[in-house]
Order: C-alpha cells, then structure tokens, then sequence
C-alpha cells in the first residue's frame, strides 16, 4: 500500500451479515472493502487484484478457506487473517502452516478485528514486494537479491528466511519460530540448521551481513535502523 492510498480489504465469507458489520468497520476508518462468499470467487478475485489484507472464513460451500489458500499461487499471496468459528488448535495450526498472520475466532469484536488488521498490515507495508536499503535491493515476488546492482545467489531457504526477518523487522524471531515457519511443524532438525543458514545468507549479503543482528539465547533480528 503506498502512503495516501486507501487500505484494500478483500472481505470472504458465507454469510452476509458478518459482511456488512466487517464492510461497516472497515470503511468507517477509510478502507475499500470488496468480498467474496466463497473461495472459488475470492481466488478469482485475487488473481485479478491486488489488496492490502484479507479476511478469511474457513467454512464455506464450494471451496473452503484453507482449500482456497492451497491453490492460491505464491506471488498472489496476501495477508491474511483467518475470522472463523472453528478454535480448534489444530485449526489453528494448519492456518499459519498455509502461510496466514492472524487467527481470530466468531463470535469477534469488530473493534478488535480492526485492530489486528492494523497490525498485520503495518508488518507488511512497503516490504510486500520489494525493499531497498542502500544499494541493497531485494525483490520478493521476483525472489532476488542485488547488491550494486549485482544479483546475489543464496538458497531458496536463505531467501525465506530473509523475507521472513525483513517483513517482521524490528522483532525478536526465535530459533523455532524460523524452523516451524520456513521448514514446517514436522521438519526433524535443530537450532543449529537456523544458524548454519544464517551464517551462509550474512556471507553472502557482505556488507550489509550486520542487518540480521543476533538475539542472545533466543534468535535473530532484522534491524535496519541502526
């Protein structure tokens, strides 16, 4: 989203009420809100625009939420926060497995509601596509890294872990957060294939390896404020 322009919401949905009261809260703090009542129609949705955030349902007919984020294509990916009845941990869990940034459970406050959304996007603003720092230009869609306008190669788990640190810049990322996130719930490994990773991406983004600082007995951060 750039600076002056309204949020964008895509609103996905069964059932209309929840809609409007969500329509109703949004616009209210000057977003554009569009919805879907279905997976199948949100994915059409997203492959033709571009929006902010997402609100999802897990339970609708045709094609469920966590179906819809499945089949949705990895440069069409948009933050998202699940808005659902199901509160099952296992639910909960799969959702961040398919990538999303928020879990809230019906019944919900709206008022609460507009908050994470705040949250979420400001964790995403300006870094969803692209983040330059000095001549370090990073493109995520393209998934490339240059540096003086040389292109950088590092691994596909490298450039994960750099997105990752980058869009949550700022916070303390723990060890086991990085390998549930890049590598998955049921990845068999250690703390020591995070920092064998860390070590190799520092390498290779030389001497602007000091932007991934080290959390003491925790994880790691991105810190480009220095």
């Amino acid at each position: 989203m750039n600076s002056g322009d309204a949020m964008k919401v895509l609103i996905v949905d069964d059932e209309k009420g929840i809609i409007d009261v969500i329509k109703e809260y949004c616009e209210n703090e000057g977003m554009h809100t569009e919805y879907a009542l279905n997976g199948e129609d949100a994915l059409k949705k997203l492959n033709e625009n571009i929006y902010d955030v997402m609100i999802l349902d897990v339970m609708m007919p045709v094609m469920d939420g966590f179906t819809m984020l499945k089949k949705l294509d990895s440069d069409k990916k948009v933050p998202t926060i699940v808005l659902s009845a199901r509160s099952e941990e296992y639910d909960k869990l799969e959702g961040f497995n398919l990538g999303i940034d928020d879990y809230v459970t019906k019944p919900f406050s709206p008022k609460e509601l507009m908050a994470r959304i705040k949250a979420v996007t400001n964790r995403h603003i300006d870094t969803r596509d692209s983040y330059k720092y000095g001549d370090l230009d990073i493109n995520f869609r393209a998934r490339t890294i240059k540096i003086d306008g040389k292109k950088i190669n590092v691994t596909p788990k490298e450039f994960e872990i750099l997105e990752y640190l980058i869009k949550n810049k700022g916070d303390a990322i723990s060890r086991e957060q990085l390998l549930s996130t890049i590598w998955g719930y049921d990845f068999f490994g250690d703390d020591r294939t995070v920092d064998t990773h860390i070590k190799m991406l520092r390498n290779s983004l030389g001497k602007y390896r000091d932007l991934i600082e080290t959390v003491r007995g925790l994880g790691y951060k991105f810190n480009d404020e220095n």
